[in-house]
């Protein structure tokens, strides 16, 4: 197969904090040696690895580092690593939103990127308007998109909407027309980040089948960035794991992803990928479980107990019910724990500070490995108040393994617990 893309010595170089080298004389220096006198950056000599997690010695940190790797015309290439990684860089570059410090990107055709919510939107314009913008940007005819218009419309789920402003469009809805318009304006190269992740599950599920039919039906290439390994596994036929910015595996993605998952052992390292708040009515204070703030857990068959403890403040009366759901380290959801579920009652919270406080039991046929939990505070059948994700870890010895076998129950479906 011809090659679709060629990264070549791919590297990016940020300075923390400011814009430029912020000193006079150090800009003057750059500007001579790079444009009177022809020769490199002379700052490229300096600076780190990006490793978010500790404190460096240099104010200069390459977010990206010499990456070197060919993707093939069809393939579908997932990009896996923990944020900070420098997945979402690698695409910024190479959907040209910015360049590199050094090297180049080889691209055969064009280009559709959903890096992020409302890429390529403006608020202003209705979704009609964004759909014909979006493709004349590609450099496709007004005619070639409205032959495609109405199955953009129709996978996207917004045809009641698409003469309204953008800016009235929820995160969901952008995300649904964005993926819709980069999917059917016949890309040669599709770049999709993360953001699948603000969309429901039916149409998560319809966009991933969607860039299947891109890459295999159609030929396409994909590139795919997401912390969800099951969509990974079952999207991509490449991987690519990023560590601190550099490339540190690449080849099929079910090799990719064990490479990455054995990479990602738990520590006693407190950390929270993500809070998300859709309400400022609601701020929280402190999470502990087991009676400390550590949230990585090691369990057994005698140690199964957990209890979690959120506490926090609200700003105006509100019925608040807390819900998690458990995953193993691909993403694949195994379980479901809420309180209101076993009592049915959902409580009344009024204003001031607030408490859950939870005890649940992890199922007995637990099998061997790492699981996460998300967190989430709901206002039931209204919105949702907060999502707190990959919270907390879970590592599991086996519960059942004096039997001789294990049972990994995510084989059975959902646990409602």
């Amino acid at each position: 197969m011809p090659t679709a893309i060629k990264f070549e010595n791919i590297s990016k170089q940020y300075r923390l904090g400011v814009v430029s080298t912020q000193t006079l004389s150090h800009d003057l220096n750059r500007w001579w040696k790079m444009n009177v006198r022809g020769k490199e950056d002379p700052y490229l000599k300096i600076g780190e690895v990006n490793d978010r997690a500790h404190k460096g010695e240099s104010e200069y940190v390459w977010a990206l580092k010499d990456i070197n790797f060919d993707v093939q015309q069809g393939d579908v290439l997932g990009i896996i690593g923990k944020n900070g990684a420098g997945k979402s860089t690698l695409l910024k570059i190479l959907s040209k939103v910015t360049a590199p410090t050094t090297g180049t990107i080889k691209a055969a055709g064009r280009i559709a990127s959903l890096l992020e919510v409302g890429t390529g939107f403006h608020p202003e314009m209705t979704g009609r308007e964004n759909i014909y913008m979006n493709g004349a940007i590609m450099g496709m005819t007004k005619a070639e998109i409205t032959r495609r218009f109405d199955e953009i419309v129709d996978f996207s789920g917004v045809e009641r909407y698409i003469d309204t402003p953008a800016k009235r469009y929820s995160s969901g809805m952008t995300v649904r027309l964005g993926f819709a318009i980069a999917a059917h304006l016949e890309p040669e190269i599709l770049v999709v980040d993360e953001v699948l992740a603000v969309g429901d599950a039916e149409f998560q599920k319809k966009a991933i089948g969607k860039m299947q039919d891109v890459s295999k039906g159609e030929g396409r290439t994909v590139l795919f960035v997401s912390h969800n390994m099951a969509a990974v596994e079952s999207l991509c036929n490449k991987g690519l794991v990023l560590e601190n910015g550099t490339s540190a595996f690449s080849g099929g993605v079910k090799e990719s992803i064990d490479y990455y998952l054995q990479g990602n052992t738990f520590s006693n390292e407190k950390i929270i990928d993500k809070i998300e708040k859709f309400n400022t009515s609601i701020n929280l204070n402190k999470i502990t479980v087991n009676g400390s703030e550590n949230n990585h857990l090691y369990v057994n068959r005698e140690n199964n107990t957990i209890n979690i403890e959120i506490t926090g403040e609200i700003f105006k009366e509100i019925h608040m019910e807390l819900e998690m759901f458990m995953f193993d380290m691909r993403g694949t959801l195994l379980a479901f724990f809420s309180p209101a579920h076993k009592t049915g009652i959902t409580p009344i919270h009024k204003v001031g500070k607030f408490k859950f406080s939870y005890q649940f039991e992890l199922p007995k046929n637990m099998s061997k490995g790492e699981f996460y939990f998300d967190i989430e505070l709901n206002e039931p059948n209204v919105q949702n108040l907060m999502v707190i994700r990959r919270n907390l870890f879970v590592s599991s010895t086996g519960f059942i393994t004096e039997t001789g076998f294990e049972l990994n129950y995510s084989t059975r479906g959902l646990l409602i617990l």
